[in-house]
């Protein structure tokens, strides 16, 4: 495998990048020509003295924004750990490097979108959780890198990479069709790594968590749910516990992903926006794709559906189970397991009718096993796919507890835990394990909801906590406001990084630039009236109705809050619902 260096130096003049591999024997240097954008490769001694110097830590990839191309390379970056003995870092700082010398040929409105762009294209590089290897694939399971040809083998990691996971991908368009350029640059994937070594009986061993997010159907909470017509479904991870001891090597896969057939649940003030079930396509055939699709890279797939079977969510459930049912695939298994019904009034030692009932299953499904020699002595025949409405907190705590199970037996299999002996036990190891997978959950959901997950106490310590419940209350309450006021924005910036909207320089108008109605005019006017007329009212205003019209200001500052932030673009079409709702409260 063509293995890319560790770290570079970019060379910059005022018509060429050149990006130089310090620590490498190599005396191939690339080239980028800020004018005609070409990339190309010559060597060391063409790299002018005057050029500034700067080190970095590799490439993201480039962009095309309204002032032109832009060059984005990682600037600082951590050592997560050694994973197989290869260094797994996660990327912290960023540069957004522009090929033009100057803006001076965009008129002002293009200037201003730039900025914008600009911006939108940072906040996604600065959301926690972006990793890479140069010498090793992040990209895939262990069992698929074991069961590979010797031409898999030799392929640059961008050739091999599954594209699934490579979240700089269109970022790296234009290096993919040289080959030469390949050992420059690599694939970056977005989720959470944890690499912890540890010891029980006095023996030490690596255990490991990857959790892979999909760059296919990508979003936040809310605004991405469901399948697209591919099949890719929403906030789709791939979750793969690693555990290796002596030259033995193990492995636990289990994925979670948007209940995938197509459904929407768009923002709308309330709490909890109710689920809308598209009547106008063919669920039977996105359905199908997705599981075909994961039957292929998987095996056999258990469905764990672990939504509320009553309210709102019923009907998702329902047609969940018919879709199953309907597929006539037999290498699908649906079980509904309602998480809240069954763990309501603190009742969490219930979660173990659930682990009961698919033991059997998970024995029969196995895990992936290789002994010192490299011999493959068994693989992981099939899946858990897990899924609640978000695929965050109730997902989270039954992927901790499979996982749990298939470490159990792969520590006995490795002789590092004596017979009898339970991970619950090992004091030390308890503690890591617990917060490990506490991590996985909050990393998952930060990049999807916006906080951290709910439920996290119980993945900690064990038990519910009433600490734990009152964090859970204020996550909740930063969710609901970011994803009323701000997560159009993220949507709209996570579209524009994965490629899903791309700008050409050749339009003179953006989607940031949409002509704005008549409301959106004249909606700060109204708001600086409506308050000018309640303070009026509060000074004139007898204590008895004071706390009524208290509470008036406040909500009618909280819902100008909410109008005046609705995102341009294709922000401006996601605020519509909310002015059509401030025209009701008008009313």
């Amino acid at each position: 495998m063509a293995s890319t260096a560790g770290s570079f130096r970019l060379h910059t003049t005022a018509e060429k990048f050149y990006i130089e591999q310090s620590d490498d024997d190599s005396v191939d240097v690339l080239v980028i020509d800020r004018v005609s954008t070409e990339m190309s490769l010559t060597v060391r001694s063409d790299v002018p003295m005057s050029a500034e110097t700067m080190p970095i830590c590799g490439l993201m990839g480039t962009i095309r924004l309204p002032a032109g191309m832009y060059l984005i390379v990682i600037t600082k970056k951590m050592k997560v750990g050694d994973l197989l003995g290869h260094a797994v870092w996660k990327a912290l700082n960023f540069d957004i490097i522009s090929y033009k010398k100057t803006v001076l040929h965009l008129n002002d409105d293009q200037m201003q979108d730039n900025k914008t762009f600009v911006s939108m294209i940072s906040s996604v590089l600065h959301t926690d959780g972006l990793y890479f290897a140069t010498d090793y694939d992040l990209t895939h399971s262990l069992q698929r890198l074991a069961n590979t040809s010797p031409d898999f083998q030799d392929m640059s990691l961008l050739e091999r990479a599954d594209q699934r996971f490579v979240w700089n991908g269109h970022l790296l368009r234009e290096f993919m069709t040289q080959p030469e350029l390949h050992r420059f640059v690599y694939p970056v994937v977005h989720g959470f790594i944890t690499i912890n070594s540890s010891s029980i009986n006095g023996k030490v061993f690596e255990w490991i968590i990857i959790s892979r997010r999909s760059c296919f159907r990508a979003g936040v909470r809310y605004y991405v749910r469901g399948i697209d017509s591919e099949g890719h479904a929403a906030n789709f991870v791939e979750t793969e516990q690693i555990v290796q001891y002596n030259n033995y090597k193990a492995s636990f896969v289990q994925t979670r992903g948007s209940i995938p057939f197509y459904w929407s649940q768009r923002p709308n003030l309330k709490y909890k926006p109710k689920p809308q079930i598209s009547k106008v396509v063919n669920h039977l055939d996105g359905f199908q794709r997705h599981f075909d699709s994961q039957v292929v890279l998987y095996g056999k797939q258990v469905i764990l559906n672990l939504i509320n079977q009553k309210g709102s969510e019923k009907p998702l459930e329902l047609a969940f189970d018919k879709m199953v049912t309907s597929s006539g695939n037999g290498m699908i298994k649906y079980i509904a397991f309602d998480f809240h019904k069954e763990c309501s009034r603190m009742r969490w030692h219930r979660l173990q009718i659930l682990l009961d009932s698919v033991s059997e299953i998970q024995d029969e499904f196995g895990y992936f096993l290789v002994d010192a020699e490299g011999k493959v002595l068994m693989n992981q025949e099939g899946t858990f796919r897990s899924n609640c409405m978000d695929c965050l907190d109730r997902t989270n705590v039954i992927q901790s507890l499979l996982a749990r199970r298939a470490l159990q037996s792969q520590l006995q299999k490795m002789g590092l835990l004596h017979l009898g002996q339970k991970i619950e036990d090992q004091t030390d190891f308890e503690k890591i394990y617990k917060n490990a997978w506490a991590d996985n959950a909050d990393a998952c959901a930060k990049q999807y909801a916006g906080t951290g997950a709910l439920k996290t106490d119980f993945t900690r310590t064990g038990k519910r906590t009433v600490w734990g419940a009152v964090m859970d209350g204020w996550n909740s309450a930063i969710r609901y406001y970011k994803n009323n006021f701000s997560d159009g924005y993220r949507q709209d910036s996570i579209d524009l990084f994965l490629g899903n909207y791309a700008v050409d320089e050749a339009d003179w108008i953006t989607p940031l630039q949409d002509p704005k109605d008549w409301k959106f005019l004249t909606l700060p006017i109204v708001m600086v009236v409506a308050f000018s007329m309640c303070i009026i009212c509060l000074l004139m205003a007898g204590k008895k109705h004071f706390g009524e019209l208290t509470l008036a200001v406040i909500d009618l500052e909280w819902h100008g809050e909410l109008l005046t932030s609705a995102r341009l673009g294709q922000g401006n079409c996601r605020a519509e619902g909310l002015l059509k709702h401030f025209e009701l409260l008008c009313c």
